[in-house]
């Protein structure tokens, strides 16, 4: 192995540099917008461990286990972020372990929507099975699940740069980036075809579970406006997954994007980012914060109680 194999710290987004005014804006505007969102979702977290109702119930399980994976994501991620502005360059150990729980947490979103689906489906579609179906050791079961398939796309990379470079690369610094960490021909052809084949299964359990609930919604007469709110939830989620998926197809697009607009390289992918890491986590809080009924009606007394025990001046 050659002195090469450490050169990690080329980047197309070391080429184009930010002006400083830029580059505190950018950083303000996520760390805004990450603090935000992580108290929402932690406000989310507190209303549904201090009620056992939701304890009960497959879909809260299901969307707290997704409200607390988004804040581990978001707070990856925007560390990364800020790491690459402040330090541009880290740890390549340290680097690594950040990468990896960014990576998993990223995969675990649409993974985490798809069964969301599945279960209002099912609720929908199904409703004297539901509670033979979605019953609270089978949600724990999946989620297992999940974890496991995000482990199974990003673990060989980790053990296939640990065989494959020499180890004074985790003592080195390195521009922390999944694409120069992970940069084997093998880890990239990998992670091409492990997004296409996430691509392909969560749209097409998507599409399914739309389309039953829908033509379940044109045939309902009565709880026809719970069929009706199903559908729209469902479509929330198709939102958020939509978002969540330009992970999926980043690289290809960021490459011709950059090709086709190289002065506006640094901007380009900062939008992207805002776009593909934030704002499906900014959607998770509305979907089933605001818009459940019964999530609503606990977070608003919790909210109200927060607002009585303020001291007044």
């Amino acid at each position: 192995m050659n002195s090469s194999s450490l050169n990690f710290t080329e980047s197309s987004s070391l080429t184009y540099r930010d002006s400083p005014s830029s580059a505190v804006a950018k950083n303000v505007i996520v760390l805004a917008l990450g603090i935000t969102i992580n108290y929402i979702n932690g406000t989310l977290i507190h209303t549904f461990r201090k009620h056992q109702i939701f304890y009960l119930n497959p879909r809260y399980i299901l969307f707290i286990h997704l409200v607390i994976n988004d804040m581990i994501q978001l707070t990856t991620s925007i560390g990364l972020f800020v790491f690459s502005y402040v330090f541009q360059t880290i740890n390549a150990s340290l680097c690594c372990f950040i990468v990896t729980f960014a990576v998993f947490t990223t995969l675990n979103t649409p993974l985490n929507l798809a069964l969301m689906s599945v279960e209002c489906y099912i609720a929908v579609c199904f409703p004297l099975r539901h509670a033979e179906l979605c019953t609270i050791k089978r949600t724990y079961f999946l989620i297992g699940c999940i974890w496991s398939l995000s482990a199974a796309s990003i673990l060989p990379d980790v053990f296939l740069i640990l065989a494959t470079e020499p180890l004074r690369l985790f003592y080195a610094t390195i521009f922390c980036e999944r694409d120069i960490l992970f940069r084997h021909p093998i880890s990239i052809q990998k992670r091409d075809i492990s997004h296409i084949i996430f691509l392909s299964l969560v749209w097409l359990t998507f599409f399914l579970t739309y389309l039953r609930i829908f033509f379940a919604a044109q045939a309902a007469s009565s709880a026809e406006e719970k069929v009706k709110r199903a559908r729209n939830t469902v479509l929330l989620h198709g939102f958020q997954l939509f978002l969540c998926m330009l992970t999926y197809i980043a690289p290809m697009t960021k490459h011709v994007l950059s090709f086709l607009f190289p002065k506006y390289n640094v901007h380009i992918l900062f939008v992207w980012y805002i776009l593909a890491q934030i704002l499906p986590r900014f959607l998770s809080p509305i979907v089933y914060g605001l818009r459940d009924n019964t999530f609503k009606q606990y977070l608003r007394k919790y909210l109200l109680k927060i607002k009585k025990t303020k001291p007044r001046k």
